[in-house]
Parts: structure tokens; sequence; C-alpha cells
């Protein structure tokens, strides 16, 4: 678990401990039957501070995990290069802010936008809890209305709120964060549906004149056919007593699967582009196989065996979904 991870487990524990369980198990069990729902629509309401600690309860852990991943990735492909600000349309409580400062720890103007103002106002709860990272320290937390004109940012997010919009407001959001941010990471639910958002929004930012760096090696159209697969990844959650409790979960973990997107106006030198593993690896005796997408557009089987050599084999068998593989 990271140094930040940490930190915010720890502000979210100070704070989950004062909030009465059975007030928090009913808050709990509304905003997971929201959460639920197939079809795109609001979040659940955020009423009063209650609410907004057991979303973050509930989310914020999660949430921070897939975001933390995507800009992982960003970070790699642009290894000399950090933001000088974060914009976080949507942000809520901040959990892509608290991702953005592990990825990036320097200070810089960080600003949380969303409409709720109990999410806000336990955002910046949180950001003042002991141990809390310079970026959230001094991070604006404001209310904003989804369409209203955003600032410019070097790094613009936006996390789990697509689905909560109608196409037109959908595909106005994403024109506005690739006119607003030269970094852009969207991050959706990964399910079929918020794969598809995210594909969408995945040209729109092409059109844009931004450049896919992640986790994508490559700005072709998706070569996954619609309705054959979706393209998502997996963050592993770690669980304290108080999330276990709150989430009514018995082990110390949970796995969050994520669609993601990152792109970058005019990327300065990123590293060259390796096929992406889209899929869980799968390990059989003397050989592994792996889904790529490569950087042609194409995605292709692979099998690693023994005989690709010692050093190919213990590579693939160290590979994760999600990663990068050097090929061949």
């Amino acid at each position: 678990m990271t140094s930040t991870s940490q930190q915010l487990r720890a502000a979210l524990d100070g704070l989950l401990d004062g909030l009465p369980p059975s007030r928090a198990a009913g808050a709990v069990e509304r905003l997971m039957a929201g959460y639920r729902g197939t079809t795109p629509g609001p979040a659940p309401e955020l009423r009063d501070r209650a609410d907004a600690a057991a979303y973050a309860a509930y989310r914020m852990p999660a949430t921070f995990e897939a975001v933390s991943s995507a800009l992982a990735e960003l970070a790699a492909r642009l290894p000399d290069w950090a933001p000088s600000g974060h914009l976080d349309l949507g942000g809520g409580t901040g959990a892509a802010a608290w991702a953005a400062a592990g990825v990036w720890p320097g200070e810089r103007p960080t600003q949380v936008l969303d409409r709720a103002g109990p999410a806000l106002d336990l955002g910046r709860e949180l950001a003042g809890a002991a141990g809390a990272p310079p970026p959230l320290r001094g991070a604006d937390w404001r209310q904003h209305r989804i369409g209203a004109a955003l600032p410019a940012a070097e790094l613009v997010t936006v996390s789990y709120v697509l689905g909560e919009l109608p196409e037109p407001e959908r595909t106005a959001t994403v024109e506005a964060v690739a006119a607003a941010g030269r970094a852009v990471v969207l991050v959706e639910p990964g399910t079929p549906d918020g794969y598809l958002r995210i594909r969408a929004a995945r040209d729109q930012l092409l059109a844009a004149g931004l450049t896919v760096l992640a986790p994508c090696p490559h700005g072709a159209g998706c070569p996954i056919a619609v309705g054959d697969d979706w393209c998502h990844f997996a963050a592993r959650v770690s669980r304290s007593a108080l999330h276990r409790r709150v989430k009514g979960g018995q082990l110390p973990y949970e796995d969050e699967k994520f669609s993601y997107v990152a792109a970058f106006r005019d990327p300065p030198a990123p590293a060259p582009p390796a096929p992406r593993v889209v899929r869980r690896p799968r390990l059989r005796k003397g050989q592994v196989l792996l889904d790529l997408c490569h950087p042609d557009g194409t995605l292709a089987d692979e099998v690693i065996t023994r005989r690709r050599g010692a050093t190919a084999y213990r590579q693939a068998r160290d590979t994760a979904w999600g990663d990068a593989f050097p090929y061949p």
C-alpha cells in the first residue's frame, strides 16, 4: 500500500469512526442501490455530511486505486513530466486528487469541482487531516454545474462521472475537458457500458488532436469488436476493518474493475509504446498465454513458453493484467 493510500485510509478511518453504525449502514444501502443500477443516470444525492461520509467509505478507496492505476500508466509513458496543476471535474470527496498526489507528490494548484456541496465539504475535511499530502492541503473545493466553462489545467481528471450524464451532456463534457486540459484522464466502471463510454470519449479526444498514451499503445480505432468483449482492468483495493464493516464484506481486499483512457496534447517524447496485456494472463504448465493489444492497432494472442528462453518466460510469468509487455 502506498504512503498516500495509507494517509487516505487513516483519514477515512478517523472520519468513519465518528459515524453512528446504523446511520452509515442505511446511507450505504441507499448508495449501493443507486450505484448498482445499469442505466445511466445521476448519482444518488448526498443530502448531508453522513451521506457524504457513507459515500466516501463505500466508494472512495476503490476510486482512488482505479485512478491511481490510470495515472501511473500515464506517468510511465511520460517519466520526465509532472502536472503543474490539476483540475478534477465531478471529483466529489477528492479521490482523484489524492491519487494524483500519490503519483506526482510535488506541490501544485489543485481544484476539485462538483455539484454536491456535502461531498466537497467532506473532501475539504479529509484534506485537512494530519498527514494529507501538500496538493490536498491547499486544494480549492468548489461547486460547479456540469456544462459550465472549465478553467485550463495541465491535468484534468474525470472519474465515474460520464455514466451519470445523458449522452449530449457526456459528449459536451468530454469536449470541454479536451479543450481545458493538456493531459486528460477519464475513468469509468469496468463494465461493457463503461467501456463503451470510454471508447466514445477516446474517439473524441483523438478528434480533438490529443494523443492517446494509455492504455492503448496506438491511436488507431479500438480493435475490439463491440459486443464480443470489452477493454477493462482491475485494481486491488485493501479494506480496513471499518471499510469492511461499512460495506458488509469479509475479505480484507476487493478488486475494482475499471476502463480508462489517458491522452495528452503534444506529448514531450513519450516512451516508445509496447503491447498492452488486455486480459488476465493465463498460466499453464511451461507456458503463459497473453492477450496483447499491439502498437499497430491489432489484437493478438501470444504464447510464451520456456523455449523462448528463461528471461522471456520469467518476464511473461511476472506480467500482470494491464501491464505493457516488451515484445518479442
